[in-house]
């Protein structure tokens, strides 16, 4: 079942690997609003979404707000991590990102249609105030960060 608004995050501890970073865990989250997006090698929403992506970070990242990406493959051949390093370089895919390869994340944030993108954001108490799936999600998703401050 998907998260409702003001839902507690789930934990992170579902990711078999981290790039670019440590593994992050919930309770180092709290007092700062967090961003979290699913994505896939193989999506090309994801990856048109990138330049809108790379301009919330720029502009919110400043004030404050932490972005981290998942990484959920969508076929077996996308669980090469290094295919997804590859990727997070060719598209400038920032740091830190959380590989789900068993899709443990992905389950607990609720989403068991496997979407991508699928952004989810959550204010500085770790309550979510925003989610949202697909190609009109980032419209969404704009307005909840802009709200935010």
């Amino acid at each position: 079942m998907p998260l409702r608004s003001g839902s507690d995050m789930p934990s992170l501890v579902g990711a078999t690997e981290w790039i670019a970073g440590e593994p992050l865990a919930r309770e180092s989250l709290i007092g700062s609003p967090t961003f979290i997006h699913f994505w896939s090698v193989s999506c090309y929403i994801c990856k048109g979404n990138l330049d809108r992506l790379k301009g919330w970070i720029a502009e919110y990242e400043p004030k404050g707000v932490k972005f981290i990406a998942v990484h959920m493959p969508r076929e077996q051949a996308e669980t090469d991590v290094e295919k997804v390093k590859a990727a997070m370089a060719e598209f400038g895919i920032p740091g830190p990102c959380a590989i789900d390869n068993e899709h443990a994340m992905s389950n607990d944030f609720g989403n068991d249609q496997a979407w991508v993108p699928y952004y989810f954001l959550f204010d500085a108490e770790g309550k979510l105030k925003s989610r949202g799936a697909g190609q009109a999600a980032a419209d969404t998703l704009e307005g909840a960060l802009q709200r935010l401050f």
